[in-house]
């Protein structure tokens, strides 16, 4: 049957129609008669190089009323061909199974569109079917099998394709090199990448830009820079694409004086290669690197600001614990006329749970439901984080029962909001309704159901949970889940077990495992304990300032005061300073922020005046202060005082002072509350009948009616 034949199959009759429709257009534009097969190929190859669709459909109709279609090879194999550089595989396959004798041309030709559609395994089938029919590859043929390989991570399949190039003498071409390289990357087999790199022959500016680009994907910052470096003696010139790798690669391993340079090439050779993704690139680096002050330099001084450049902004202050800032930038962003996308709620949701902005968040989720956002796992997962890390674990439940399809990251997200609320046993439970609903677990949900039992104190089911992993879940465990053992354990009082622990684990513990014995320690008063964990952690870390402190607050608990000021002073010999006190409450969409001691505030006078009357009457409630976390030697009365001045206490004094009766309160706080603040708010709630929701740097407390949600553990 010949090809017009077979076109007016049922099954072809649409992609027919389709093309006599286009006829009309066609002849509008000029061509009344028929091309000759040569004009018509010279065309054909002209509209697939620059992909021009419509007017291919329109010269395909054309040519199928003219009848010059009818048994012509070198026609049918243009247009499959052309087709298939425009993505169109379904009518590409069309005109490719009515060939009859196939050219290498038409083989490569379909290879290359499904692998470069997403359709991977259609284009190695094709390739295996092109092999039995006894079709000779080229260096055109693999490049495109190579990458299907590589999409798809089949590493033996890709490997054979390997052999297979050597065999046929290709692995010398440049184009197959680069794309041998660009597979092993994908494989995450750096070492067998660089060592195709450096057989090769003749490189090009893509064999370079591949390898800096694989080593800077996989976290080899240096290794990148170690082949930058050999690409500028050999003489090449970078591009655009070289330098967007090398800024991610500065932003990997905070080297910005690295970054200033490669800006100020940028800026030397701004008309080459200057361009709005390296704009947002250098944003990006500067944030990576903790320099705000150079990226909101950079982002207020270029024209080219896109929603890209906002976004980077926004995350960015987000991610350097900024986020009034970046909630600002957010509300100038949407004044400007610029239209956030998904990507933008993310980022500003992930700024509203740093500091419990829960009116603001609300305000966003409107927005994202409004625009149809809320079908994205991604942002859905956003606001479950957010929800439950402002303080409304009833919202978070909403929106994880109303995502119409649920990933693993989404049941990770809401078995992480049960437990820093203190709902361990909802948790676990949740844990067990996604195993059951056929979802396997992986190293983060275990984490988070781990962290969870640690926070309510269930260490039987944590252990039983832990020891699980391995048996049914298939995970080895990792740092991570010891870490999250070894601080249920402490938290618990079984500072032994923890200790034992450690010294026997599989992996090679870290600084953060022996911080959580630190930890543990300072609440069970184990001094002898502490001071070998403490040493482990400062050999392992030396600049982590909190563990000092922490050590430090141990000795003043025991009143062991030379040691306290020996601690304090290799401090400051270190230069270390500790964070200070900060607590965040948010009213009318405003977050206020409060430091230890704070009189900056312009309701000082009010919110000072609101704690003397709340001290009164605690007092006469039967308050009596708990000065064992004033660690100074000082006298009690200084103390006392000391103890008044904590940046949760202003908060909630000046949250009481604007807000209605019955209205509940919500606080943040950057560092464990403590126990006297603890029992503070717990007579403020029920003096005052309010409820007082606070966040502290490990979980969440309820206050009601004098009591807390934690039951004193915490």
């Amino acid at each position: 049957m010949s090809l017009s034949g077979k076109l007016l199959r049922p099954q072809n009759r649409a992609l027919f129609k389709t093309s006599l429709c286009a006829t009309i257009r066609f002849r509008q534009h000029g061509f009344t008669h028929p091309l000759t097969s040569l004009q018509c190929g010279a065309t054909l190859q002209s509209l697939t190089n620059t992909k021009s669709f419509k007017q291919g459909q329109q010269l395909h109709a054309h040519i199928i009323v003219s009848g010059t279609l009818e048994d012509n090879t070198y026609l049918s194999t243009k247009i499959a061909a052309f087709y298939a550089s425009c993505g169109r595989m379904t009518q590409a396959q069309v005109l490719f199974d009515g060939v009859v004798l196939k050219s290498s041309f038409l083989w490569n030709f379909m290879i290359r569109g499904y692998a470069c559609n997403g359709l991977g395994m259609r284009s190695l089938a094709l390739y295996r079917e092109m092999l039995s029919f006894g079709q000779k590859t080229d260096n055109f043929t693999y490049p495109f099998v190579l990458k299907a390989c590589g999409d798809l991570l089949l590493v033996e399949i890709g490997r054979r394709v390997h052999c297979e190039v050597v065999v046929s003498g290709f692995e010398s071409d440049i184009y197959v090199g680069n794309s041998l390289i660009a597979m092993y990357v994908n494989f995450d087999d750096l070492a067998l990448a660089r060592i195709v790199f450096d057989r090769m022959l003749e490189r090009d500016l893509v064999s370079w830009n591949t390898m800096i680009s694989g080593y800077t994907k996989h976290g080899k910052a240096r290794e990148a820079f170690v082949v930058f470096d050999l690409m500028r003696k050999a003489g090449f010139n970078v591009d655009g694409r070289t330098l967007l790798s090398l800024l991610s690669a500065c932003g990997c391993i905070q080297a910005v004086n690295q970054g200033r340079e490669i800006h100020g090439y940028v800026v030397r050779n701004s008309p080459r290669i200057y361009n709005k993704f390296l704009n947002n690139s250098l944003i990006q680096m500067y944030f990576d690197c903790n320099s705000m002050v150079d990226a909101r330099r950079l982002f207020e001084g270029v024209q080219l600001k896109d929603t890209v450049s906002w976004n980077s902004m926004i995350a960015g202050y987000a991610r350097n614990e900024d986020a009034i800032e970046s909630l600002r930038l957010f509300c100038r962003m949407v004044l400007e006329g610029w239209r956030p996308d998904e990507v933008t709620v993310v980022a500003v949701l992930g700024a509203c749970d740093e500091i419990t902005a829960l009116q603001f968040g609300m305000a966003v989720h409107s927005h994202i439901v409004k625009k149809g956002f809320n079908e994205n796992n991604i942002v859905g997962t956003s606001l479950i984080n957010m929800y439950s890390k402002c303080g409304s674990l009833a919202c978070s439940c909403n929106v994880f029962d109303e995502m119409p399809n649920k990933n693993l990251v989404s049941w990770s997200a809401m078995v992480s909001g049960y437990g820093i609320h203190g709902k361990g046993r909802e948790a676990v439970s949740l844990f067990h309704e996604m195993v059951a609903s056929d979802i396997i677990p992986d190293e983060g949900v275990v984490t988070s159901v781990l962290s969870a039992c640690s926070h309510a104190g269930l260490v039987i089911e944590g252990k039983e949970i832990f020891d699980r992993m391995a048996k049914d879940y298939n995970i080895k465990p990792g740092l991570a889940q010891y870490s999250c053992l070894v601080d249920l354990l402490g938290r618990a009082g079984q500072l032994d077990e923890a200790y034992e622990l450690i010294k026997t684990m599989e992996v090679n513990p870290t600084s953060d495992i022996w911080a959580a014995l630190l930890s543990a320690c300072r609440l069970h008063h184990n001094v002898e304990l502490a001071e070998i964990s403490s040493q482990k952690v400062f050999d392992m870390n030396p600049k982590a300032v909190g563990s000092y402190i922490c050590l430090s607050n141990i000795y003043a608990a025991e009143k062991r005061w030379d040691d306290v000021e020996r601690v304090r002073a290799m401090v400051r010999r270190k230069g270390f300073k500790k964070p200070p006190g900060c607590s965040f409450t948010e009213l009318y969409n405003v977050v206020h922020r409060f430091l230890v001691g704070d009189r900056t505030h312009e309701q000082t006078d009010d919110i000072y005046a609101k704690l003397d009357d709340l001290k009164q009457r605690l007092k006469e409630a039967g308050y009596k202060p708990d000065t064992s976390s004033v660690y100074y030697d000082v006298e009690e009365e200084v103390k006392e005082k000391l103890l008044w001045d904590h940046s949760e206490r202003l908060a909630i004094a000046f949250a009481l002072i604007k807000t209605s009766p019955g209205t509940t309160i919500s606080i943040t706080k950057n560092l464990r509350v403590c126990g006297d603040c603890h029992n503070v708010t717990k007579f403020i709630s029920k003096l005052t009948c309010r409820d007082i929701i606070m966040r502290d740097i490990h979980r969440f407390h309820h206050f009601s009616d004098g009591s807390c949600s934690c039951g004193d553990y915490w």
